[in-house]
């Protein structure tokens, strides 16, 4: 392991807010793990970063934090039809998706270009254009910070749900070492969601290979949501809000174009891009900070702001949409 102080977390929180933590620990095997229980290191509060995208620093950081950095791309299994794939939690996602597409392993290529580390992508349980990572997860491994054992989690272990997992609900109880995919050797491919098809059409691509379906999702977020590199943001920083369908109806005498996606006879998806967008706040600048002029619900840094900047703005963009539509925005972001 490799222990720094007073260090500062620019760089590992795509936002770019020049937080300092007192002491930050690399994180390289299980081995550094165990020593760091043996050390009674998590008798004390700490905290967890893996790719930092799916993060909001407001303040200094007075207790430990370990930044995941266990590697391992790894075909572990294969049958005639699918082939189970091993990471480290500390691996980039999107490396770790074209991995799996350079190879013809299909399932999450629809999850292309989403920031962050394949650690932290179970926890988030990560989405996007008609696919989730439960939909392809076969398993992970996670050491107790409590206990100091080592126990692997399936699928149903995980209890997945909409941007929510056991992790989420269990903060600093877990530390994710490696995830595991099982993925098709002769996969479907899945181009119904967003734009998908209609850059597939435009390039004249009539039978669609999983490398084509990537390269189109690549294309549509590079288009529609900034690049970190350019501009501080953690892609999405709220949840669409799922709504019973009478209050949809309701909804609708007003804004009958409201876009929603049916979940079950009774509940709607309602895409919180279209209610901020609707509300005026596409585009709006506050100082250091605002709302992306292209997509609604990514929330920007133009440079020297404070992370509490972009909390006070997400929470004015939460109280708006309440009041015009009685819908409760949630956060997707992790505010420390």
């Amino acid at each position: 392991m490799i222990k720094f102080e007073n260090v500062s977390l620019k760089s590992l929180n795509t936002f770019g807010f020049d937080i300092l933590a007192t002491e930050l620990i690399e994180i390289h095997s299980e081995q550094d793990i165990i020593e760091l229980y043996q050390n009674g290191q998590f008798n004390q509060p700490y905290k967890t970063i893996g790719g930092g995208s799916n993060l909001l620093l407001t303040e200094n950081l007075s207790q430990l934090v370990l930044l995941n950095k266990l590697l391992k791309k790894e075909l572990v299994s294969e049958t005639e039809t699918t082939v189970t794939v091993h990471f480290g939690a500390g691996e980039n996602w999107h490396d770790a998706v074209m991995y799996c597409v350079d190879n013809g392993w299909g399932g999450i290529e629809n999850l292309s270009l989403i920031p962050g580390s394949v650690g932290a992508a179970p926890i988030q349980n990560i989405g996007a254009y008609g696919v989730e990572i439960k939909d392809t997860f076969e398993s992970l491994r996670a050491f107790n910070t409590k206990t100091g054992q080592f126990r692997r989690f399936s699928n149903q272990d995980c209890r997945f749900g909409y941007r929510d997992s056991y992790f989420k609900q269990h903060p600093g109880e877990w530390i994710i070492c490696y995830v595991s995919f099982t993925l098709s050797k002769n996969p479907q491919t899945n181009s119904s969601y967003g734009d998908i098809q209609q850059i597939l059409t435009e390039r004249e691509i009539t039978s669609p290979k999983i490398k084509d379906i990537s390269n189109a999702v690549i294309s549509i977020r590079s288009s529609k949501l900034p690049d970190p590199k350019d501009i501080g943001n953690s892609g999405s920083f709220f949840k669409n809000p799922v709504i019973s369908k009478s209050q949809l109806s309701d909804i609708q005498q007003e804004y009958p174009n409201i876009k929603s996606f049916s979940i079950n006879e009774t509940q709607v998806k309602i895409a919180a891009g279209w209610l901020i967008e609707t509300a005026g706040w596409k585009g709006y600048k506050e100082g250091n900070v605002g709302v992306h002029k292209n997509q609604a619900l990514v929330l920007v840094h133009y440079g020297g702001g404070k992370g509490s900047e972009i909390k006070t703005l997400a929470e004015k963009i939460q109280h708006d949409i309440y009041n015009k539509f009685q819908i409760h925005l949630e956060f997707e972001v992790n505010i420390w």
